[in-house]
């Protein structure tokens, strides 16, 4: 049995609103959606326009800069709108379902026979490449890279997070599929961190694949957490990494030559009357998903967690990246002394109010900051959540400085955005440290390369 990694530096924040592991009944909706703002440092140039007839498989859009890397189509229908934003930046590739569930056919391959070129070449024309990104930067990986190795979290320990053992059941055949295939692209060293605490039955019954047993709070279900604790990323190193919904995906694609993109979704959060399983597929508008579903008053919708997800609308739709869905009271009101009453009923980080005494009580947070931007203060908060060998406070200032030569001494190469997100809910400055993370990053990138 695997040595047990116990992660002591993270938070639980304990919210209202977990699901049961049971699924909840919605119809699909009509809209899906992919959004090239999903994907990090992609500039997107159509393939299709709108009124064209697509497949579930055929191409919406593909990457300026490497055309090899496509994105397509969820569903078969009509390509019904492109949203664009500011400059005519491309936000939404809108399609409409025809309710058939027509595919294109890539073939079906066994993987044991198929060359690594030939399995990257497949995943390409699928439109799959996208589920694999790399680290450092968090990014879609180059495919001309050969990756250290490959990394998979078998769990997720943000609030309110979905229960991947009960996603994955009765689907262990696609898995296996999926860890055939990642076994080929990564010279065969593919590792899955699993949570100690859990059954994992699918993760202990996958061949092929090295387990880590993770102990400890959020961030300990983070792979970025993960690979710093087994296999850290030194300057040069690439990592590549996917999730476990991702997995089934590449499965299917060579144990059927389709491009499935069925996908289990929670839905979740205090405002939700009942918080359950849902199967939908990627880009689902979360319309149906809601309906006759959510408490009355004003509501935040956010594709993801609390701690990284994007705000949507009502009828908004889930990201590319996204297996939660979470519903939260929105925080537009001030409170006059706020800081100075007693708040009884409040959570805390701190002991400034009594959340402290209650450890097993769930709050109902809503999207209120509390307070305003203002100088960072260094503190030391952020390395009591932050379960890294790093500096994080000293790496911000670095980043806004653009002082590329320290932001590599104090350790980009090792973080991604989900993995500062607790930083940023503890902060007391209030600073969009995501943000300035993602800022530093992007400056890697056009430096570096």
């Amino acid at each position: 049995m695997s040595e047990v990694i116990k992660i002591k530096r993270g938070l639980d924040i304990r919210q209202q609103g977990k699901a049961d592991t049971v699924f909840g009944q919605a119809e699909l909706p009509e809209l899906f959606a992919i959004k090239p703002t999903n994907f990090h440092g992609l500039v997107p140039k159509l393939a299709a326009k709108v009124g064209d007839k697509v497949k579930a498989g055929t191409v919406l859009f593909y990457d300026k800069y490497r055309p090899e890397i496509k994105f397509v189509s969820p569903v078969s229908g009509e390509l019904k709108a492109v949203n664009r934003g500011e400059r005519r930046r491309i936000l939404e590739v809108v399609v409409q379902s025809d309710k058939q569930d027509l595919h294109e056919e890539f073939g079906a391959a066994d993987v044991n026979k198929a060359s690594r070129e030939e399995i990257i070449e497949k995943m390409l024309a699928a439109g799959v490449w996208p589920f694999i990104r790399q680290r450092p930067y968090d990014v879609i990986a180059n495919p001309a890279d050969t990756p250290k190795a490959f990394f998979i979290s078998g769990f997720d320990s943000a609030p309110l997070a979905p229960d991947y053992d009960f996603i994955l059941s009765g689907q262990e055949k696609y898995f296996q599929a999926g860890i055939d295939v990642l076994r080929k692209l990564s010279g065969d060293n593919v590792h899955v961190g699993i949570n100690d605490e859990a059954a994992s039955k699918v993760f202990n019954s996958t061949k092929g694949i090295t387990l880590h047993r993770f102990q400890g709070p959020h961030p300990a279900g983070n792979v970025g957490i993960q690979i710093h604790h087994v296999s850290p990323l030194n300057k040069g190193e690439v990592v590549w990494v996917t999730q476990p919904q991702e997995v089934l995906v590449i499965g299917k694609l060579f144990a059927e030559g389709i491009h499935d993109a069925s996908r289990i979704v929670v839905l979740a959060g205090s405002e939700v009357e009942k918080p359950a399983y849902y199967r939908t597929k990627l880009g689902a508008s979360i319309s149906t998903l809601i309906k006759n579903n959510v408490k009355g008053g004003k509501l935040r919708y956010i594709s993801g967690n609390v701690l990284t997800g994007k705000e949507i609308e009502n009828d908004g739709y889930i990201g590319s990246y996204d297996s939660q869905v979470t519903v939260i009271p929105e925080g537009d009101y001030y409170e006059f002394m706020g800081w100075a009453l007693p708040g009884l009923g409040k959570y805390s980080v701190s002991r400034s109010f009594f959340s402290w005494m209650c450890s097993k009580k769930e709050y109902q947070l809503d999207s209120n900051m509390h307070g305003g931007k203002r100088a960072i203060v260094v503190s030391g908060q952020y390395d009591k959540v932050l379960p890294m060998d790093i500096l994080p406070e000293f790496l911000f200032k670095a980043i806004l400085v653009e002082d590329i030569d320290k932001m590599e001494q104090l350790g980009i190469y090792e973080v991604a955005e989900e993995d500062v997100a607790l930083c940023e809910f503890v902060c007391t400055s209030k600073m969009n440290l995501q943000g300035i993370l993602r800022q530093g990053i992007d400056l890697m990138i056009k430096e570096l390369g």
